[in-house]
């Protein structure tokens, strides 16, 4: 029996473990020296081992009582696209919204970087690996990245990743350096996303550093993140995660895009959902205390959290209280997602979501928004038909 049995779930966030000298294979020739295999893995001690180690564990080897226990390259399909539509079919969803590994933060730091071209250049080969990937079955549903650095050239990546083929457009939650994220200057790319049917997608690793590595020189010995070492982030840049989408969202939502472009979607993805209702709120006094004197604020035809209901749509985490999460923020907004085969996703997170929505009373029709229909929604016309049917 599939690991999510019983009910339509739809995956919001599921991941490829990438591999060396993958980026080689959908990279211009004349980027290839700058982006090497030592920067997308600095830390190779034992990788290779490990990589030997998966593959000796994963296809017809692998122990399907495994799927949701083995993890990052051990996990089935992670790394290796010929064994992921056997991976989806242990899953049991429905769908699965499909993110990198090794670019999420590679594609952030050539943002703040000066070399523009190298920055859109990569992005068209992390969206030439996402479809390539996810071309082995419809379930897959691959993410495009799209730079903010020039208007003219971020409409272009846009109109690349659409032509493509991917089904959400991936842009950093980090603002840029010379320009609002609200910039109307953008709205060429609101608009192609709308016309195409395709969300716009923030993800962890898009924002930046959370917090100032000064935070962290506290005269104590280090601390260990989730996975043991210190790359990932630990308890206290954790309690920063949602900052970069919260702001990049309220300028995106004060400055009228979502206003002007009602039907287009945005996720937040894999940076949590506790600070959501409080930031709504927020929201709504803001618009209240400076309504007198911004013409933009008078302009809009809802309010702040209204927006975000009919628009904006996030995934908690596993481990957060999701039933209150949805009883503060509404029925719309919130999506399961598995964040597999990554170990942050844990071993069961549907038991841990259902859990936490038992103890909040959470009704059945807001459990069905939550595994399926918040997710259809979302992705419009990313979704294929007789997907969207399975809802």
């Amino acid at each position: 029996m599939p690991y999510a049995s019983g009910r339509v779930i739809h995956d919001a966030d599921a991941h490829i473990m990438e591999v060396p000298g993958f980026l080689a294979d959908h990279l211009e020739a004349r980027y290839r020296a700058v982006v090497t295999d030592e920067t997308l893995f600095p830390r190779r001690d034992g990788f290779h081992s490990r990589l030997q180690e998966a593959e000796r564990a994963g296809g017809e080897t692998f122990d399907d009582s495994q799927i949701m226990l083995a993890k990052n390259w051990s996990a089935l399909g992670s790394w290796r696209k010929q064994d992921r539509t056997r991976s989806v079919d242990l899953l049991g969803f429905a769908s699965q919204l499909m993110f990198t590994t090794a670019l999420l933060n590679f594609s952030n730091l050539l943002e703040s970087g000066k070399d523009h071209d190298l920055a859109y250049a990569v992005a068209r080969a992390h969206t030439r690996h996402m479809v390539d990937f996810c071309s082995v079955d419809r379930r897959l549903l691959p993410t495009g990245y799209v730079p903010l650095l020039e208007f003219e050239r971020t409409a272009k990546a846009a109109r690349e990743a659409i032509e493509m083929g991917a089904k959400a457009l991936l842009i950093p939650s980090r603002c840029p350096d010379d320009h609002s994220t609200s910039h109307i200057a953008f709205d060429p790319l609101w608009a192609m996303a709308q016309e195409a049917g395709l969300p716009i997608v923030f993800h962890v690793g898009g924002g930046g550093t959370l917090l100032e590595k000064a935070y962290f020189n506290n005269g104590l010995p280090p601390v260990p993140d989730f996975h043991g070492g210190d790359d990932n982030f630990k308890s206290i840049d954790y309690m920063a995660i949602g900052y970069p989408p919260m702001k990049a969202l309220t300028a995106l939502i004060v400055d009228r895009v979502l206003d002007r472009f009602p039907a287009l979607k945005f996720g937040v993805i894999e940076q949590g959902a506790s600070w959501v209702p409080g930031w709504m709120r927020n929201m709504d006094s803001a618009h209240n205390a400076f309504y007198k004197n911004e013409e933009r604020l008078q302009k809009m035809s809802l309010r702040p959290s209204e927006f975000v209901k009919r628009q904006v749509r996030v995934t908690p985490y596993p481990h957060e209280d999701t039933g209150w999460i949805i009883a503060n923020s509404g029925d719309t907004v919130c999506l399961f997602s598995s964040d597999y085969p990554h170990v942050e996703g844990g071993r069961n997170p549907i038991k841990r979501f259902e859990t936490s929505m038992q103890i909040a009373g959470t009704t059945e029709a807001q459990k069905q928004r939550f595994y399926c229909d918040n997710f259809v929604d979302l992705m419009g016309a990313g979704l294929a038909p007789e997907l969207r049917q399975a809802a």
